[in-house]
């Protein structure tokens, strides 16, 4: 599929060239949820830890006899039932269970991300910018005249140098290296900004079977 390509000095328009397999596949929303999940569950650590009954200090005195008191039994004080004892199934800290996910299946589901984007015609491609950028005006003009309110640039390197000082103070707008293109940031930003380079080495990740 043909995308014309955006330029920000205003310059004659050209045309790129990217894959069906990355633009026109049929979504699975089951699918982008569970990498989505999986992403988030990847985010932050898990810190909340409580004590078992195994780590709380105390005396493992067995409080009342086994039999003959005709109530139930019971060990010591640390046991989950008492208060001031353990906690039972509580959080342990970094020793938790974590998502895991094929390859190909992240690779699907961003290729269907980005399909979704293309199918809402919030897709864009920006040729990539190798002249610095310094003034925040030139760039805000540049998403005003396209109406690209709310986006997600991701950039190669060079381009990124070029714009990161023109683009970083401007509300909702977020940029990204190519390397680091995800799911949640995709879904969280309206219009989806990809220069030329960046739209290439995506491609050619995705759809490389052997990565």
């Amino acid at each position: 599929m043909k995308f014309p390509v955006l330029n920000i000095d205003g310059a004659k328009s050209d045309s790129i060239e990217i894959s069906d397999k990355l633009v026109k596949l049929k979504v699975n929303h089951k699918l982008i949820k569970f990498v989505i999940d999986w992403q988030l569950n990847h985010s932050k650590p898990r810190t909340a830890k409580t004590k078992q009954r195994n780590e709380i200090k105390g005396s493992t005195k067995k409080i009342v006899p086994q039999k003959g008191g005709g109530g139930a039994r019971h060990a010591s004080k640390k046991a989950p039932l008492f208060v001031g004892g353990g906690v039972a199934h509580g959080p342990k800290g970094a020793a938790y269970k974590v998502k895991k996910i094929n390859k190909k299946v992240r690779k699907l589901a961003l290729a269907q991300t980005l399909s979704k984007k293309n199918l809402d015609k919030n897709l864009h491609i920006l040729a990539d910018v190798k002249k610095e950028i310094k003034k925040t005006k030139e760039f805000n003009k540049f998403l005003i005249k396209n109406k690209l309110a709310n986006a997600l640039i991701i950039s190669d390197n060079n381009s990124l140098k070029n714009i990161n000082k023109s683009a970083r103070n401007i509300k909702n707008l977020k940029l990204i290296n190519e390397e680091g293109t995800n799911i949640y940031d995709l879904f969280k930003y309206k219009n989806v900004i990809i220069t030329s380079s960046s739209a290439k080495k995506i491609q050619q990740r995705v759809l490389n079977e052997k990565n």
